[in-house]
């Protein structure tokens, strides 16, 4: 009895088995971080690469190569939705691997479906088939030649992602040369305009000075003069003052002027003896 229900069990076990085996596969699945723009230029990639992925014809040959890129296709229902639809067959292909009970002569044919589903996340779902040409039989996929399709897509991604953070490094490197240029060059330019500024009151401070000058300072006309000691004709020499002889005035009056010499000396001179600087 025992070994009776053990049978029973064993039996109803590999009948569902067998009856999984036979179902329609669900298709293959993902999302990707990335946005759509970048899933579909991967995919482009891998829908003109001439392959089919994940299945073979001949033992001896690794790939089976041939494929085309097709706007539709009747082997798989019209799809209905707003999402990206892509088709890649290959047609005349002898029982390939991977079918499940594939036979005879017929032809594959694998979709993509892309959806974004945010700014950075895209969805991608990949169904493959093998539909015999004589007795239009559907052979679903065991989920190898979907998986290996994704895998193919997944390697073209991250080359593609990985140019695109190498191109953003790139642009940042620049961008900050750029700035630290920037910065060097307001910097200069900021010191030059102080410069400018400096220079400026430098000048003006220089004009002032030489106005200043003109104001306070004489020099003796030729031939010379006599510094006296007082202010009036009779007033004893201090000293003899050769032409152009500069000196400063430290007093004013109607006829005459208290001068000073470089040398700290001091003395009155006529006004009609002394002239402006030039």
């Amino acid at each position: 009895m025992a070994l009776s229900i053990l049978w029973l069990l064993s039996a109803r076990t590999c009948l569902g088995a067998a009856k999984d085996h036979t179902s329609p596969n669900p298709g293959f699945v993902t999302e990707f971080a990335a946005p759509a723009e970048s899933v579909l230029q991967a995919l482009q990639e891998v829908l003109h690469d001439q392959t089919i992925h994940g299945t073979q014809i001949f033992d001896r040959e690794a790939t089976l190569t041939g494929a085309i890129v097709v706007p539709s296709t009747s082997l798989f229902a019209p799809w209905k939705g707003e999402d990206k639809v892509f088709y890649k067959i290959r047609t005349d292909a002898i029982a390939p691997r991977h079918f499940l009970d594939s036979a005879d002569r017929g032809t594959i044919a694998v979709r993509y479906v892309v959806t974004s589903v945010s700014p950075e996340r895209t969805r991608l779902r990949i169904d493959a088939v093998f539909v015999e040409t004589a007795r239009r039989t559907v052979h679903p996929s065991d989920g190898t030649v979907e998986s290996s399709e994704y895998k193919v897509i997944q390697d073209h991604l991250r080359t593609i992602q990985f140019a695109e953070q190498e191109a953003a490094e790139s642009q940042r490197r620049r961008e900050s040369v750029d700035l630290a240029r920037q910065t060097f060059i307001r910097e200069r330019e900021d010191q030059a305009a102080l410069l400018a500024t400096a220079q400026a009151s430098l000048q003006d401070l220089e004009n002032r000075v030489n106005s200043l000058r003109h104001e306070v300072e004489r020099r003796v006309k030729a031939p010379g003069a006599s510094l006296k000691a007082a202010p009036f004709s009779s007033a004893a020499n201090v000293a003899n003052l050769a032409a152009y002889t500069e000196v400063v005035l430290v007093i004013v009056t109607p006829h005459w002027y208290g001068v000073e010499m470089p040398s700290g000396l001091r003395g009155w001179l006529p006004l009609d003896q002394l002239e402006p600087l030039p």
